[in-house]
């Protein structure tokens, strides 16, 4: 299950959505018609659809029980047929793909660097990069770095309690020692996902934010 929007005035950019645990709830849905705005055609898509027996991702549904249901292989099987759309003509034929992820899919975006699919550059808002605490069997991020193959921009909350700044310092270490080119950002006194659940709330960090996307994806973006 996945959810695809066409820019009108393609960059030739693609944009990979990575949801947080609630799947293709409809935020996602609408950060991918947001893409697609400025010209970054899009695909999210849904950890679930292989578990769940619905294809409701709102308010009510029981995301947590099919989270663990997942296979870093089944996830990356998807990740690989949204990447294959966005490269087709149905998808836009992006010359430059992207993905972007938001706390569990932010490490998993992360991990898209060294996927072999030849990302022009992977985004994490809140991503995990010293792996998933509440499943630490799962790839980390930052055991990954030295196969890394593009540009990384990571987005971070300076009042996240799950990801203090010592991780953030580490991965960022571990980067630098990697030679990957990276920006890194903590936005002082934003919680974890104050991009999505909380982007009223935190409305100046989240505006920031986007321009910083926005401003990746355009220079890595072949012309």
């Amino acid at each position: 299950m996945a959810y695809a929007a066409r820019a009108a005035r393609p960059t030739g950019a693609g944009m990979l959505v990575i949801p947080d645990v609630r799947g293709l709830h409809q935020y996602y849905k609408d950060l991918a018609d947001r893409f697609a705005e400025v010209g970054v055609d899009s695909v999210a898509i849904d950890f679930f659809a292989r578990t769940a027996d619905t294809e409701d991702r709102g308010e009510k549904f029981e995301f947590m029980p099919h989270v663990g249901k997942t296979t870093p292989e089944t996830l990356q099987a998807d990740f690989a047929a949204a990447v294959a759309y966005l490269r087709g003509p149905e998808g836009g034929q992006a010359r430059s793909l992207f993905s972007v992820g938001f706390c569990f899919g932010g490490a998993l975006s992360y991990l898209q660097a060294a996927s072999g699919l030849g990302y022009a550059g992977v985004i994490g808002f809140y991503g995990w990069p010293l792996g998933l605490k509440r499943w630490p069997d799962r790839p980390k991020p930052i055991d990954a770095v030295s196969r890394y193959t593009c540009p990384v921009l990571s987005i971070f909350g300076g009042a996240d309690e799950g990801i203090p700044q010592a991780d953030v310092d580490q991965f960022d270490a571990a980067l630098r020692k990697a030679g990957i080119m990276h920006d890194m950002t903590v936005y002082p006194g934003a919680p974890h996902s104050f991009f999505d659940r909380k982007f009223t709330e935190f409305a100046d960090a989240s505006a920031d934010a986007w321009k910083k996307v926005q401003a990746f994806v355009s220079q890595h973006t072949k012309r």
